[in-house]
């Protein structure tokens, strides 16, 4: 089967990705700033696949390019990449200063771009068709206030999934995208807390809000995203190209 290598593997969603693709057969690379990986890798393990961890900065392009060719000296191949690591900002436009820009921006946009630029490089390189998958939201579709710096990187995640679908389609490399909504994280407790700190409503109230305006009547799970992704990493994905779908239960709707 193939090899995939997922960022921001270590919790949350990223772990969930991981070990769903596990299930699903392929062999898993692990990539985390932290050492969080270590137990997710067992995991995999425990499912019959191979797994390999690399603690990277995504915001470093050197990093990442290493995770990459790391993933493919461990494990024999390369053939999906998700760039699944981000980070959260909950601030007023009023209250951002460069420096908060700088470091959402560095993770949540450069780290999918050098991901992007790394993956392809070794799909080159190996002559061989390969997948990239990228974590964008639904606030890449609707810019959320409190969240406006967060919305525009992951709209800007979608811009770099089309660009990429476009210029590599030749090369037969697919770039998709996967929105998620209110997903039941440390992410959202973190979300949820800051909104708490800055509009004085009670601790869950932000969250319980959101989830009320799900159609399908609950939060989302990382199982939930990872399902979806298991799709796009897989061959029934193969005539789709360019897309950033929404997952999120029925809270944005286009």
């Amino acid at each position: 089967m193939s090899v995939v290598l997922v960022t921001g593997a270590g919790q949350g969603i990223g772990r969930s990705i991981a070990l769903r693709l596990a299930a699903d057969g392929h062999d898993i690379a692990l990539v985390d700033i932290n050492d969080k990986i270590d137990s997710v890798a067992e995991e995999v393990r425990e499912k019959g696949r191979a797994a390999t961890t690399f603690t990277a900065d995504v915001s470093d392009r050197a990093q990442v390019f290493a995770a990459v060719e790391h993933a493919h000296n461990e494990l024999g191949g390369f053939d999906v990449m998700i760039n699944n690591a981000g980070i959260a900002q909950v601030a007023p436009l009023d209250d951002v200063r460069p420096e908060d820009t700088k470091k959402i921006w560095a993770v949540n946009v450069d780290g999918v771009l050098w991901g992007i630029q790394a993956a392809a490089a070794k799909f080159k390189a190996l002559e061989c068709k390969g997948k990239i998958v990228n974590a964008s939201s639904i606030a890449g579709h609707d810019g959320f206030a409190m969240l406006g710096v967060y919305s525009a990187t992951k709209f800007a995640v979608r811009a770099l999934t089309q660009a990429a679908a476009k210029e590599y389609a030749s090369h037969g490399i697919t770039v998709n995208a996967y929105c998620p909504g209110v997903v039941g994280t440390d992410m959202w407790v973190t979300i949820d807390k800051r909104f708490a700190e800055l509009t004085g409503a009670a601790e869950g109230e932000t969250y319980d809000k959101f989830v009320g305006g799900i159609a399908l009547g609950r939060a989302q799970t990382p199982e939930d995203v990872a399902a979806f992704v298991s799709y796009l990493a897989g061959p029934d994905s193969d005539y789709m190209t360019g897309q950033a779908p929404l997952i999120d239960g029925g809270l944005v709707f286009r």
